[in-house]
């Protein structure tokens, strides 16, 4: 049964993405947006976003670590930001395939630098897991994953076949959007993310793509690839809003007992994205654990 998004309205093609910024790239499993700048020279640093945020939720971060000398990457996850909303399950696999095919096409050198936020913690720890030679320093920010999210009773309906579609063709996009800018404590930034945020929406696929990575388990338990990284000789940073309600603060607890040689810093008065909200703090640390 088909049911209409009725936001829905525009199609990613050639034209729609002529005026965007960034660049665009074709890997096997579809079109991939992404930007890439810095000193071509520098290390590199690859940025990776969460659950449903495309890649502007790193502009603090990516205007730094390119002005700090490194070679900074971020692209957007299937089905997010103008990245292709293939006709695929949205589970693991399809997002560290993702990951590699976007390295391997763009000639990267290794090892690089992996940064995951919130969904993209996993995504990163576990690209690190099974690559290990790869990779060379891993920083996670508010990571999902140390125990399965809570999830609200709207977002447990979302997992049964037809009645999500049903209930997703009523919702409008300000609704969704609401929802989303529950990850900041500062409401000085809401207005700004709530413009960014929508245009993503407008086009076809979108709410398939989120629904689809709800439903492949993207927001449950990944703790045996946390431990896996523990037992790794890697350095890990770790930051964690003290505030946040997306992912809780006490799931903290259980990743630094994961990750018995991480180096965690606590973001006072802060939400579910640190480094957007206190760029202040969080881009010094960055700084000299990624220069050491």
């Amino acid at each position: 049964m088909f049911f209409p998004y009725r936001d829905e309205t525009k199609e990613l093609n050639d034209g729609t993405r002529r005026s965007a910024d960034g660049s665009f790239i074709q890997l096997p499993d579809g079109i991939t947006h992404y930007e890439l700048a810095g000193n071509e020279n520098g290390k590199p640093v690859i940025l990776i976003h969460g659950f449903s945020v495309p890649y502007f939720i790193y502009d603090p971060t990516f205007e730094f670590l390119t002005h700090s000398g490194f070679l900074v990457l971020r692209y957007n996850l299937f089905g997010r930001g103008l990245s292709d909303r293939p006709r695929r399950r949205y589970n693991l696999d399809l997002f560290l395939k993702q990951l590699a095919d976007l390295l391997e096409a763009l000639r990267f050198t290794w090892p690089v630098n992996l940064i995951g936020l919130s969904t993209g913690g996993p995504i990163a720890s576990v690209f690190t897991v099974r690559h290990p030679q790869k990779v060379d320093k891993l920083v996670l920010i508010d990571p999902v994953g140390a125990k399965p999210l809570t999830l609200s009773p709207m977002l447990q309906a979302l997992k049964i076949p037809l009645v999500a579609e049903a209930v997703l063709s009523l919702v409008r996009n300000h609704t969704l959007i609401q929802s989303a800018s529950k990850d900041f404590f500062d409401p000085e930034f809401v207005e700004h993310f709530k413009s960014k945020y929508e245009v993503q929406m407008q086009y076809k696929g979108f709410r398939r793509a989120i629904l689809s990575t709800l439903r492949n388990n993207m927001l449950g338990s990944f703790m045996e690839a946390y431990r896996q990284l523990g037992k790794m000789d890697k350095d890990v940073l770790l930051f964690w809003g003290r505030n946040d309600t997306t992912v809780p603060f006490e799931h903290s607890r259980d990743l630094c007992a994961a990750l018995p040689n991480v180096q965690f810093h606590i973001i006072e008065n802060c939400g579910h994205i640190p480094h957007y909200e206190k760029p202040e703090e969080v881009n010094p640390i960055l700084l000299e654990f990624l220069r050491k």
